[in-house]
């Protein structure tokens, strides 16, 4: 009995001590438990994580290197188109005693302005500022590094600033030298110096300003956001006017600068009466087809792009060109009786000059018409406006290049619509072409660009002629003008004697 007594008491104390360590280690275990639990949830949240997208920054946009090397090409062939193409075409144009005068009026034009765009001109002309004019955000190209970007016509697609900067620098140098072939043979160096600065620094900024500078198309989200950005753009660009490459920023403008200038200074001695005949063809029909070649990087590149729509600016240029030669040609064939070489270039360089505005926008056929009607306008502007109004424009700078750029400013508006082989326009906000095309709206809002650079360009011409006049004196003596500019302002002759 009390063996068995003793075996009871031996099981409860056995199984109080179980039932004490079990008090005492199940919290812990419970507690360990717990804590793999929680890691366990722990990795598979972090597996959860890792597997979620995570949302990041967009990258910056990398310019495509084609787009970059056709850009660098365009730009070498529009200084081709200057120096030596627009050089050779005015010298040859001229008589042999002012050949150097014109070639130097030309070439130093082009440099001086060159350091101005530099300075002051990219920031007045393509910068936010207000309607007329930019910003001074790159004055001396502050803040232009190899990593900048402008940006094209196509959405999220971007060109090196540097590129863009040194592009629009080329138009911005070639457009004043134009003006130099309506006072051929008469002006004194110093004062087309002089007269160059003005009337690019309050005509070519401001309307470059006018009809090119927007946002670009990545602020064109939505409608809201459109408004906003039309706002920020250039008077003309607000308007709606089309300009591709230059039809009223470079070829109005000049042309109109040109003829003030004639008029201003007057006719050349012997004007009418005596043979003021070029004094060589070749050297016309050199710097006209340098031209021709130039122009491709002009209208092409101002694509900004090398794209579909690129080659259809490349078939543009050269169909229209094609068609103003020969338009122009078989017009003076058969109200002369003979086709002149001087005509055949001029001719060309019409066709250059309607299509510019209108390349990228007009089909191959539009382009052809656009030819045609120009090398007619133009021949008749050369021969019987000039002598209508009786102004003594040497090179006819205004009755090619203001004609003709009028003739393609307009011609945008018939030839853009969709029914006539035309882009339409494209709507930014939509992402496709505007519909419906109304060819009255757009005439109406290519007017607006016509009428505008008349207007400014004509009246900064005349206060800047003025400025000059009273300043240094426009034009040479008339002893200097009988003996020829080379000699007398440059010390040279343009031909041994």
């Amino acid at each position: 009995m009390i063996r068995g007594i003793l075996e009871m008491k031996l099981f409860k104390n056995l199984l109080f001590m179980g039932l004490l360590a079990l008090s005492i280690s199940g919290p812990a275990r419970a507690d360990e438990e717990q804590v793999e639990a929680g890691a366990i949830v722990a990795e598979e949240a972090t597996s959860v994580e890792a597997a979620a997208p995570v949302e990041e920054a967009a990258p910056a946009p990398v310019p495509d290197k084609g787009d970059t090397a056709w850009m660098m090409t365009s730009t070498v062939l529009v200084i081709l188109m200057t120096i030596p193409g627009l050089a050779l075409f005015y010298g040859g144009m001229v008589r042999s005693k002012n050949v150097l005068s014109v070639l130097m009026q030309v070439f130093m034009t082009f440099c001086l302005l060159a350091i101005l765009w530099a300075i002051y001109g990219y920031s007045i002309a393509f910068t936010e500022g207000n309607a007329f004019f930019g910003g001074f955000g790159r004055l001396f190209l502050s803040g232009l590094t190899p990593e900048s970007l402008a940006p094209t016509f196509s959405k999220g697609v971007y060109v090196p600033e540097y590129v863009y900067f040194v592009f629009q620098l080329t138009f911005a140098c070639i457009t004043p030298c134009l003006i130099a072939g309506a006072f051929a043979e008469r002006m004194k160096f110093s004062a087309v110096m002089v007269f160059m600065v003005l009337w690019f620094t309050f005509s070519y900024l401001p309307i470059a300003h006018m009809v090119w500078f927007w946002p670009g198309p990545d602020a064109f989200t939505d409608a809201e956001a459109a408004a906003d950005a039309l706002s920020k753009s250039g008077f003309v660009f607000q308007k709606g006017a089309l300009d591709f490459a230059g039809g009223t920023v470079v070829h109005i403008n000049a042309g109109v600068a040109g003829l003030v200038g004639a008029w201003l200074i007057g006719k050349r001695i012997g004007y009418g009466t005596i043979s003021m005949a070029p004094h060589n063809l070749p050297l016309v029909m050199m710097g006209a087809c340098m031209l021709w070649v130039g122009w491709f990087g002009f209208n092409v590149g101002s694509n900004l792009e090398a794209t579909g729509l690129a080659t259809m600016v490349f078939a543009n240029t050269l169909l229209a060109t094609a068609a103003a030669a020969l338009a122009w040609s078989f017009a003076e064939w058969i109200g002369k009786g003979t086709p002149t070489m001087l005509g055949a270039a001029s001719g060309a360089v019409a066709g250059l000059v309607a299509i510019t505005p209108a390349c990228g926008w007009v089909g191959p056929m539009g382009a052809i018409i656009l030819g045609i009607i120009a090398g007619l306008g133009c021949l008749w502007a050369v021969t019987s406006l000039k002598k209508m109004c009786g102004y003594d424009d040497a090179l006819d700078a205004f009755g090619v290049h203001a004609i003709g750029g009028i003739i393609g400013a307009i011609g945008v508006g018939v030839f853009a619509s969709p029914a006539l082989g035309g882009t339409g326009v494209w709507d930014y906000v939509a992402n496709a072409v505007a519909t419906p095309y109304s060819i009255m709206t757009q005439v109406q809002s290519q007017l607006w660009g016509v009428c505008t650079t008349v207007i400014w360009s004509g009246v900064v011409a005349f206060i800047s002629y003025k400025i000059v006049d009273i300043l240094i004196g426009l034009r040479v003596t008339e002893d200097v003008e009988r003996e020829g500019l080379d000699t007398v302002e440059h010390g040279e002759h343009g031909y041994s004697l």
